[in-house]
């Protein structure tokens, strides 16, 4: 027999398109645009699955669905929406849909997601209550809804799961997502920093010491995984961690028990973990910087974060979100037209949403209209720029000196000639370079360098540089 699909859909072209791609699955489809008439189908008959969209009219398609729990508890249920926040996806989590589905969705996706839900049918999971809209993560892009569906699936297990992204786009907040929303969410939330913690002292850090067991230990101490005991260890900048400490993780993951360094009691570890790292995983495993073992140990959920420039779409909310947030630490309410939201839309954000909430509070600080105009917006993101770009220019600067410096070190040994050798190395393509941009002509290229230009005419005869044919 064909399953029977039931449709509650406002929008007749979006319902029409469902419907038509379901049917030709060999579907029987009853559509209907509201509440009431969902109910008076359902009593009429049994369905396979019902497909609800949120917004249908004054009634939420969410909040509605006891009446069909009540009968019939065990009907999957794809729920769709245009209200496509991190809340709306929990809010579909929490009545233990089947699928939820963002607008605007893949059709493919929709329809595959309708082929495995009307398999034979299993108990739905219980149910997670969230109390508010006060939620970590901000943004209604497409790229943003494949993290807030992800997050969505994890509330209700212990799955282990790395976060990846650059700097700045959020993996703390998506971590604390997964803990406050989820079934651990009484117990503590504890981080740590891979990367700021000294090689030697990584494992103390992690799995706790006993007294004595090294020099300055003077007295006992309980470690992250302790802390976190019926909670979540965020296990920042794993990629940073040394080999030896990966060894231990790895083991304390495996047997899910942990002993204090120094000690020999063991501790049974009720924790869940989450890792998160900027880094390319694959290729430090490659360069044997990382346990390949490991990797598959923490990566068993990737949850990968988009950088803001690749939804740039998001930046106006991440704004407002940020001036409001502002306001509650005291600062004054601030207010951007859109041509100033377009020229932080048009800006790269290399920090990402770190930056761009550096700079808004930047402009709520030093502006002092309540109105941020694009002039102002723009000033302060060349400032930014231009620092930044300095920034690159002695880091970048700093490097060649570095390798040069070690190249001659390397060549010369014991010949001590480093120093000439590298004003050597400088000084020709410096005073090259600047007569190819003045065209040749010395008394410019003595002005550009600062200095005199008999000592400009003297070091060409040194190096033998004829400016004529630069």
């Amino acid at each position: 027999m064909a399953n029977r699909i039931l449709l509650v859909e406002d929008d007749v072209s979006v319902s029409h398109i469902i419907a038509t791609a379901l049917k030709a699955e060999g579907m029987t489809v009853d559509s209907c645009k509201t509440i009431l008439d969902r109910d008076v189908m359902m009593s009429r008959g049994k369905y396979d699955l019902l497909i609800t969209d949120v917004g249908l009219g004054e009634d939420d398609g969410i909040k509605t669905l006891d009446t069909v729990r009540a009968q019939d508890p065990d009907l999957p249920i794809i729920i769709i929406s245009a209200q496509n926040t991190l809340n709306t996806a929990i809010r579909a989590s929490e009545t233990g849909a089947f699928e939820y589905f963002p607008k605007p969705f893949d059709l493919d996706e929709l329809v595959d997601g309708v082929r495995q839900a009307v398999r034979p049918r299993k108990n739905a999971n219980t149910a997670i209550s969230i109390e508010d809209e006060s939620l970590p993560l901000v943004g209604r892009s497409a790229a943003m809804q494949d993290v807030y569906r992800m997050i969505a699936r994890l509330l209700r297990n212990d799955l282990s799961v790395l976060v990846l992204g650059e700097s700045g786009t959020g993996k703390e907040l998506v971590a604390e997502a997964i803990h406050n929303l989820g079934h651990r969410k009484s117990g503590p939330f504890v981080a740590v920093n891979m990367a700021a913690i000294p090689a030697d002292l990584i494992e103390a850090e992690l799995f706790g010491h006993e007294k004595g067991a090294f020099t300055g230990a003077v007295n006992s101490a309980v470690g992250k995984f302790e802390q976190a005991q019926g909670g979540t260890l965020f296990l920042d900048e794993i990629g940073d961690m040394p080999m030896h400490a990966q060894t231990r993780l790895l083991r304390a993951l495996q047997s899910g028990e942990i002993n204090r360094v120094g000690g020999s009691k063991l501790v049974r570890l009720d924790v869940r973990i989450i890792a998160a790292t900027n880094q390319d995983m694959p290729a430090l495993i490659e360069a044997g910087k990382f346990r390949e073992d490991l990797y598959y140990r923490i990566n068993v959920v990737p949850i990968d974060l988009p950088p803001l420039r690749e939804r740039a779409s998001d930046i106006p909310a991440l704004t407002n979100h940020f001036l409001n947030q502002a306001v509650e630490e005291g600062l004054p309410r601030k207010q951007i037209d859109d041509a100033g939201m377009k020229a932080l839309e048009r800006h790269p954000w290399r920090g990402n949403v770190r930056e761009l909430k550096n700079i808004v509070y930047r402009l709520v600080v030093t502006a002092r209209d309540d109105y941020l105009s694009q002039a102002y917006i723009s000033q302060i993101l060349n400032v930014e720029k231009n620092e930044e770009q300095e920034q690159l220019a002695q880091s970048q600067f700093s490097n060649l000196v570095r390798s040069i410096v070690v190249e001659l070190v390397n060549a010369d040994g014991e010949d001590h000639s480093v120093y000439v050798r590298a004003l050597e190395h400088f000084e020709r393509p410096l005073l090259e370079e600047v007569l190819s941009i003045a065209n040749g002509n010395q008394i410019k290229a003595a002005k550009m360098l600062g200095i005199n230009r008999n000592t400009l005419r003297k070091k060409l005869n040194e190096y033998e540089i004829d400016p004529t044919r630069l």
